[in-house]
């Protein structure tokens, strides 16, 4: 065989090397999970997460408290158990209440313990990671309140946001503009009245959860959903592309056959200057 025809043979294989170590498909179907306490009266828990088919290892998120909010968990799709049980119990005792939640692809969730302790329950709160237009901020109400049964939360300029927020229940998002805020919440019929001083991002994504404070007053909670400028925490998700678009496999197959194609070109004309 020629010098020639042994170059030709050795760059068809780094080609094909080259092509075949790049993905020809799309990451596996996945979905967003986080977890919150939302129970005023509930003391903490801890919280397990198993899914009903092996995919992911067992997790569990030890003493969590009321007001707390996990990131996002990236999960494949399934099914999932949520379990809570008094923190510091062993994971062998009955759980205080359970759920299951399905993961659809694409799809994120809030699994949160809401209510009085007495009623407590796990509630799967859908979320919208689609991102709004560049010049719109999106954001929801999240009641966990129960001091202040409902709620009326607006801008201190007057704008509103959502009225007649019951205790335990969400609101629809709303797009408002971006910029800085000074959210007031006020219980409806009067009562002690709340700012928040935030800063909603342009193109970005939300949660406003309102929580009883410590002192009497209410506490309110900005949580950020999505942002255009960057990604939902621990979720790898491309949110320029609208929050769920998964990444194409096509620029880095590409780019593979670019440089094989390139290292074919330079090799074989170095070889013909040299053959005589």
């Amino acid at each position: 065989m020629s010098p020639l025809a042994r170059l030709a043979a050795a760059a068809a294989v780094l080609a094909t090397t080259v092509l075949g170590a790049t993905p020809a498909t799309a990451a596996p179907a996945s979905g967003y999970v986080r977890l919150a306490h939302l129970s005023p009266d509930t003391p903490a828990v801890d919280v397990y997460l198993k899914s009903d088919s092996g995919a992911v290892a067992p997790q569990t998120f030890r003493a969590v408290a009321y007001g707390d909010m996990s990131q996002y968990l990236r999960l494949p799709t399934g099914t999932y158990q949520v379990a809570m049980r008094k923190a510091g119990a062993p994971a062998t005792e009955k759980p205080v209440i359970t759920t299951e939640v399905g993961v659809d692809s694409g799809g994120a969730y809030t699994v949160a313990g809401v209510g009085r302790f007495a009623d407590l329950g796990l509630r799967i709160i859908k979320d919208d990671l689609q991102l709004p237009d560049a010049g719109k901020s999106k954001v929801r109400i999240i009641q966990a309140s129960v001091k202040a049964p409902v709620l009326d939360v607006a801008g201190k300029n007057g704008t509103k946001i959502a009225d007649g927020v019951e205790f335990a229940t969400t609101t629809a998002y709303k797009e408002v503009k971006p910029g800085s805020w000074s959210v007031r919440v006020v219980p409806t019929g009067g009562g002690r009245t709340s700012e928040l001083p935030c800063t909603l991002g342009a193109g970005s994504v939300y949660s406003l959860i309102v929580l009883d404070d410590q002192s009497g007053g209410l506490k309110p909670q900005l949580h950020v959903d999505a942002e255009r400028q960057g990604t939902v925490p621990l979720g790898g998700v491309a949110t320029g592309e609208g929050g769920t678009a998964p990444r194409s496999p096509w620029p880095g197959a590409l780019l593979a056959a670019g440089f094989a194609a390139l290292a074919i070109g330079t090799l074989t004309a170095v070889l013909r200057r040299r053959l005589p």
